[in-house]
């Protein structure tokens, strides 16, 4: 199985509240989770909405459970006509703003839940440091 270290679950944290803050001047809350969906970091930057603590551990875990991003999710649900509920997992969200972190052979070590900004912004610094987690 995979495993993703606490060092660099830090890495890719730091990665993401650097892009939060420099792209939108806002602090964000940022979750990182192993591949079952167990969390393994996460910060509250200063000034960070508290509802966004939960929000954005429920994006990672969503991610790495469903090995997709949660933008594909809400998606899937809108596309297919079905709920979130239907999964038999009170813990998903199709909220945009989680990524699953995939290798080149696109098995899931883990997943990142950005939450503080508009969905649309939490999903695209999610996927900037998905796309840079090999790197």
């Amino acid at each position: 199985m995979p495993t993703l270290t606490l060092e660099r679950a830090r890495q890719l944290l730091d990665l993401a509240a650097v892009r939060a803050s420099q792209e939108h001047q806002r602090p964000v809350c940022v979750a990182v989770c192993d591949h079952t969906g167990l969390l393994l970091a996460f910060a509250r930057l200063d000034g960070a909405p508290f509802r966004s603590v939960a929000i954005s551990q429920g994006k990672a875990y969503s991610a790495a459970r469903m090995g997709t991003t949660t933008q594909a999710i809400l998606e899937r649900l809108h596309r297919e006509g079905i709920q979130v509920e239907y999964f038999c997992d009170p813990q998903v969200t199709a909220l945009p703003g989680g990524s699953p972190l995939k290798d080149s052979q696109g098995t899931v070590w883990g997943a990142i839940g950005v939450s503080g900004l508009t969905s649309e912004q939490d999903q695209q610094i999610t996927d900037y440091v998905a796309a840079h987690f090999l790197t």
